[in-house]
Order: structure tokens, then sequence, then C-alpha cells
């Protein structure tokens, strides 16, 4: 009669640790001191500006932060209704509607 090999009841405990990309806080600014509402609409909020507005200060610049985990993202300012590009040098690529996106690494 043939026995069946020996298993130990015993499971090895093997601990692994995903971690994930942590996320970084990315400013955004625009200075637009005659503005009465400033968004940021881009590929990390579905370019949707109503959920990243900014806020004014004293100066005239809005400004806002937003949690961000590594990788490239276009973007564009809503000012007034009308989508406007960073005024600070940045990247940008052509968009669909014939106008340029910025561009942020987030490393």
């Amino acid at each position: 009669m043939a026995r069946a090999p020996r298993t130990s009841s015993k499971t090895s405990s093997v601990s692994k640790t995903c971690s994930k990309p942590r996320a970084q806080t990315v400013e955004f600014k625009f200075y637009a001191p005659q503005a009465k509402k400033v968004s940021v609409g881009g590929g990390f909020n579905n370019w949707n500006p109503e959920k990243t507005p900014l806020k004014k200060d004293a100066s005239g610049n809005w400004k806002t932060s937003v949690q961000l985990s590594a990788g490239r993202y276009e973007y564009r300012y809503l000012v007034d209704g009308n989508w406007q590009n960073s005024q600070e040098p940045v990247e940008c690529v052509p968009n669909a509607f014939g106008s340029w996106n910025c561009v942020l690494e987030v490393r």
C-alpha cells in the first residue's frame, strides 16, 4: 500500500511590502489680480477645473496645492472661463483643440 507523502501543517510566512509611490505636494500658482475665478484642470483631475479651484491672496496671486503621484501630467488654468497656460516657463505640448497644454513631471 502506497503512502501519501507527508506534508507539514506549518506554512512559511513571507512578508511582502508593497509600497505605493508617495504622492508629492505640487503647488499651482497664477497671477491674475483682476480675475474673479481661477482653477486648474488636467490629467490629474479628469480635466475638471471645478475639482481644483485656486484661492486668491491680497496681492492677486492665486494658489492651490495638489497631492500627485509620480507621473507626467498635462494641465491648463481656467481664468474667468478662458483656458490659459502657465505664466512660468514650462514644457508645452499641442492639444486636440489647436492650442497647447502645459506639462508637469512629478518624480
